[in-house]
């Protein structure tokens, strides 16, 4: 392995402890773990995931009407109004946010979005 790629791969890698280490990364993972230890917010996660489930067959043998729709996004918007989702949201919002940032100062000397389609190839 050549001393570039060494680097290269070094370089990566304190970028992935910078990120793992930035207040917004911090703040989501927090958030991740509010939610997944919340009883109410995992309950209505099985909720919704079921009734997302059901849509999703429903609509593959063309079952689904608009009101099993509006039921799905009934469950989606009460889920999301729980205060530990709305944080968890949030955080992870500011997360993407702080990330796509990197990903513009990381393709912005490459000409490419580095993560979009650095790895495509024959891209229109």
């Amino acid at each position: 392995m050549s001393v570039e790629t060494t680097s290269l791969e070094s370089l990566g890698r304190e970028l992935g402890n910078a990120i793992a280490e930035s207040p917004e990364y911090e703040r989501f993972e927090e958030a991740r773990q509010a939610v997944e230890d919340d009883d109410e917010a995992q309950a209505q996660i099985q909720e919704f995931e079921q009734l997302r489930q059901e849509f999703m067959m429903a609509r593959q043998t063309g079952q689904a009407s608009q009101e099993d729709v509006k039921e799905v996004q009934r469950a989606q918007e009460q889920l999301h109004r729980l205060p530990v989702m709305a944080d968890y949201l949030e955080a992870q919002s500011e997360l993407q946010d702080r990330l796509e940032a990197v990903n513009e100062a990381i393709s912005e000397p490459l000409a490419v979005d580095f993560g979009g389609e650095a790895g495509g190839c024959c891209q229109d």
